[in-house]
């Protein structure tokens, strides 16, 4: 590991291995549905094979309340709340 970089959280870890698996099992399912779509490279190894041919399947059938649950129980940036709307202002005259 380069000096002065530290390493990255388990939760953070997991966000990016997340995204990036669903990303790439999305593009998959792009490249089944219109033929002559270029595919992803196939999965290397035994993780990647778990990554996308378990975790990313599994978290696509999960119900979007459940899968909202998970991810507010998880610490990191996705637990972030947006900024109410501004409040409702008279037109200019």
């Amino acid at each position: 590991m380069a000096r002065g970089r530290s390493r990255p959280s388990f939760s953070r870890w997991l966000r990016e291995n997340s995204q990036h698996y669903l990303m790439v099992g999305a593009h998959e399912q792009l490249a089944k549905r219109y033929p002559g779509t270029r595919a992803p490279a196939r999965p290397h190894g035994a993780l990647e094979i778990a990554w996308l041919r378990v975790f990313a399947p599994v978290y696509r059938a999960l119900p979007w309340p459940l899968r909202h649950r998970i991810l507010r129980a998880m610490p990191g940036s996705h637990r972030r709340t947006w900024a109410p709307p501004p409040a409702r202002r008279d037109p200019a005259v």
